[in-house]
C-alpha cells in the first residue's frame, strides 16, 4: 500500500465515532465467540480434515537425512557465516555511502517489499534484506540434504514456507512501514478497527479464520454477477440447467453446453456484462446452455463421480434435445467440469453416442502426474484424514478447500489480507473475481474420495479402461472428436504442461493454446482488457518444452481464436430459439436457485410422459430416462 493510500486513511478516520463503532463491534463479536467457542468444545468441534501425520513424516525423514549427512551439516553452517558476514558488510558499506544495502532482492511478483521505506530506510532495509537472506538460506539447506524422495522434498519446501512467510517482518506491525506509518498518524485506531474486523471474521466463519477478500455488499447474484439474461429449463438432484437468452437473430444450429466445476460456482464465467464469457458466447451467436450445480448437503453425500457425469452433462444433452430439438452440441468444460466432460465424451462413444461434436477444455486436467503444489495434499495418509472428516459431516466443507487454495498462494491470498484487513483497520475494496472466490461450495464425501484416489492419487484416467463409470470403461483414445484446449502459463492448480500432456490422451485433432495469468485470469481475458496474450504452436506433435520453444506468440484475448475455431462446428445458421419455446418449460429465472443456495421451484411439465411430439415421435422426459439408466448401471470401480 501507497504512503499516499496510507495518508487518506489517516485523514478520514479520525472522528470518535469511528473508535466508537468497532469497540462496540469488539464486543458484539467477542461475546459471540466465546459462547460460539464454549458450544463447540461440548459437542466435540467440527472435524479437522489436515492429517499432522501426513505434515510431520516428510520433516521427520529430513531429521533423519540431515542428522547423517556432515557435508550437509557444515554447507550449512557455512552458508550461514558468510550471509552473515555479507549483511554485516553490506550494512556498514550502506552507512559509510549513505547507499540503499542490495545483497538481497525479493523474487519477481513478490509485491510485500513495495513501500519506498524498505530500501530507502535504513531499519526496514536491513530486515528485508535479513529476512531475505534467511528465506533462501533455510531452502538451499532442504536442497543440500541427498536421498529425500521429491514428494517428501515438495512437501518440506511447501510447509516451510509457510512458516517463514507468516514471519515476514511484513506481517508485524513494528517492522512494516506502511503500518508503523498508520500506527502513528492514526494513534492506534487502525489496530481497534483491526481488531474489530478479526473478530467479526472469526465470527462469521463459525470460530475459523477465513479472510474478507471483497466487500460482500458490492455484489449480488443476478444483479451485478451472473446477470447474463436465461432462465433455468431444467433441475435434478445435482444441478440446474440454465438456456440463456439469444441476442441475434440467427445462431449456430448446435448449442453449446458448458459443464463449469463444482468447486466454487459456475458464475466466474458470468463476472458481469464486460467480463462475461457467457454473454460473449450468446453475442457470437450461440444457443448457450451452463450447468449450475448444487451445493450438496449430507443429503448428498452417496452422490459419486459418475452421478455428476450421469446427473450432469449427460441428462443436460438429453433436456437439450427436449428444448431446441437439436441433438448435436458443442461442449465447453472447466477445470474439473473439463475432467467430467472427457469422462463423458468416452463414455458416450463406448456407447455409440455421437451427440458432441466438438469439445473445448479450459484448465483441464486429463493427466494428473504432476499437479504442482497441489501434490503436497495427496497422500494415502491425508487422504484418509479426508475421508473420516467426510464420512462425520457427509461432504468437505467449501472453506476447506478455499484455505488449500490460500495456501498455494499465501502472500497475494493470505498475509496480503492479513495486513489490509487487520494491521491497517481497513475494509475490504469490491472485486468480482475475489468475491466469487469466498463464495465456497461443499463437495459430496463419495465424489471427492473416488475423484481424490482414482485421478490425483493414482492417476487412473490416463490408463485406458483404468477407470470404469457406470459400467463403462473410460478409454480416453478413443475419443475422436475435435477439441480445443486452453491453458494458462502460470496456473497453479492445472499446471499447463500437465494440460498439455492430458490433451495428448485424447484420439481426435486438437489446438492447444496457451494463455498468459493464472488459473482464473488466463481464462477469463474478454478482448476488450488487451491483457496477457497468448501463444499457438500449429505443429502439436511434439514435447511441451519444444511446443513452448516453437510457439507463436499473439497479442491480446485467445477468446477470438476460439470464435473462429468453433465456428466450424456451428452446424449452419437456424433462427435464434427463445428459452421456453420448446419442450421444456420455464422453472425460473437465471441464475437459478441452486446458485442462490435455496430450495429450488418444482419442476414443470409442458408435455405428459410418453405423448407425441410435434415431429411424430413418442419421447420420455429426460429425468425419467436418466432414472430408468441409474437403476440399471453398476457401482463405479476401476481397474
Amino acid at each position: 500500500m501507497s504512503t499516499k493510500s496510507v495518508k487518506k486513511f489517516s485523514e478520514s478516520d479520525q472522528e470518535p465515532r469511528v473508535v466508537r463503532k468497532s469497540l462496540a463491534r469488539i464486543g458484539t463479536h467477542g461475546s459471540r465467540l466465546i459462547t460460539r467457542s464454549v458450544l463447540r468444545r461440548l459437542k466435540g468441534g467440527r472435524p479437522d480434515p489436515v492429517s499432522k501425520k501426513s505434515v510431520a513424516k516428510p520433516f521427520v525423514r529430513f531429521t533423519l537425512k540431515f542428522a547423517t549427512q556432515p557435508d550437509a551439516i557444515i554447507t550449512a553452517q557455512m552458508r550461514l557465516v558468510q550471509n552473515t558476514a555479507i549483511l554485516s558488510g553490506g550494512a556498514v558499506i550502506g552507512l559509510v555511502s549513505r547507499e540503499p544495502m542490495q545483497v538481497a532482492v525479493p523474487e519477481k511478483g513478490d509485491n510485500r517489499f513495495r513501500d519506498d521505506a524498505w530500501t530507502n530506510v535504513g531499519y526496514f532495509n536491513f530486515l528485508k534484506q535479513a529476512y531475505l537472506m534467511s528465506d533462501r538460506w533455510v531452502r538451499d539447506t532442504l536442497d543440500d540434504v541427498r536421498g529425500l524422495k521429491d514428494h517428501d522434498r515438495q512437501k518440506l519446501r511447501f510447509y516451510t514456507s509457510q512458516v517463514t512467510n507468516a514471519l515476514s517482518p511484513s506481517n508485524f506491525v513494528l517492522t512494516n512501514p506502511v503500518v508503523l506509518r498508520a500506527t502513528v498518524d492514526s494513534r492506534g485506531r487502525n489496530l481497534v478497527r483491526g481488531l474489530a474486523n478479526f473478530l467479526r471474521d472469526i465470527d462469521e466463519a463459525d470460530g475459523h479464520l477465513f479472510f474478507r477478500m471483497s466487500d460482500p455488499d458490492a455484489f449480488e447474484v443476478g444483479r451485478n454477477l451472473a446477470d447474463t439474461p436465461g432462465e433455468v429449463v431444467y433441475q435434478n438432484d445435482l444441478m440446474q440447467l440454465i438456456q440463456y437468452r439469444p441476442t441475434t437473430e440467427t445462431v449456430h444450429r448446435r448449442p453449446l453446453l458448458v459443464v463449469p466445476p463444482w468447486i466454487n460456482k459456475y458464475y466466474i464465467l458470468d463476472l458481469g456484462a464486460k467480463k462475461s464469457f457467457i454473454r460473449y458466447w450468446v453475442e457470437k451467436g450461440h444457443t448457450v446452455f451452463v450447468i449450475s450445480w448444487v451445493n450438496p448437503g449430507k443429503e448428498h453425500i452417496d452422490k459419486g463421480f459418475e452421478d455428476y457425469m450421469l446427473e450432469g452433462p449427460v441428462e443436460a444433452l438429453d433436456a437439450i434435445k427436449q428444448a431446441t430439438g437439436e441433438s448435436e452440441v458443442n461442449t465447453v468444460g472447466y477445470c474439473i467440469g473439463g475432467t467430467l466432460l472427457g469422462c463423458t465424451l468416452s463414455w458416450l462413444e463406448a456407447r455409440g453416442d455421437d451427440r458432441v461434436k466438438s469439445a473445448t477444455f479450459f484448465n483441464s486436467l486429463l493427466d494428473f502426474s504432476d499437479v504442482g503444489d497441489l501434490n503436497v495434499f495427496i497422500d494415502e495418509d491425508m487422504i484418509k484424514k479426508l475421508e473420516k472428516a467426510m464420512k462425520k459431516q457427509g461432504y468437505l466443507d467449501g472453506t476447506s478447500i478455499a484455505a488449500a487454495f490460500n495456501m498455494l498462494r499465501p502472500n497475494n491470498l493470505i498475509w496480503s489480507f492479513f495486513i489490509n484487513n487487520y494491521l491497517l483497520g481497513l475494509d475490504t475494496p469490491p472485486f468480482d473475481l475475489l468475491y466469487w472466490n469466498s463464495d465456497t461450495t461443499r463437495l459430496p464425501g463419495s465424489m471427492q474420495s473416488f475423484y481424490l484416489r482414482n485421478m490425483y492419487l493414482e492417476n487412473r484416467l490416463k490408463e485406458p479402461g483404468g477407470i470404469t463409470l457406470a459400467g463403462t470403461p473410460i478409454n480416453l483414445a478413443k475419443v475422436k472428436v475435435p477439441a480445443y484446449f486452453a491453458s494458462a502459463i502460470e496456473d497453479h492448480i492445472a499446471p499447463w504442461i500437465s494440460c498439455f500432456r492430458g490433451s495428448r490422451y485424447l484420439g481426435g485433432p486438437v489446438r492447444f493454446v496457451l494463455g498468459g495469468s493464472g488459473h482464473i485470469a488466463g481464462i477469463i481475458n474478454p478482448p476488450y482488457q488487451n491483457k496477457y496474450g497468448y501463444r499457438i504452436n500449429e505443429n502439436d506433435a511434439q514435447t511441451p518444452d519444444e511446443w513452448l520453444t516453437g510457439a507463436e506468440q499473439f497479442q491480446g484475448s485467445w477468446w477470438p481464436d476460439w470464435v473462429r475455431w468453433a465456428e466450424q462446428f456451428g452446424g449452419g445458421e437456424v433462427p435464434a430459439r427463445i428459452p421456453g419455446d420448446g419442450e421444456l418449460a420455464i422453472i425460473e429465472p437465471a441464475p437459478g436457485s441452486y446458485l442462490r443456495n435455496e430450495p429450488a421451484p418444482a419442476m414443470p411439465s409442458k408435455r405428459k410422459p410418453g405423448t407425441v411430439t410435434a415431429r411424430g415421435t413418442t419421447r420420455k422426459p429426460a429425468a425419467q430416462k436418466a432414472t430408468q439408466r441409474r437403476g440399471s448401471r453398476k457401482p463405479a470401480k476401476v481397474g
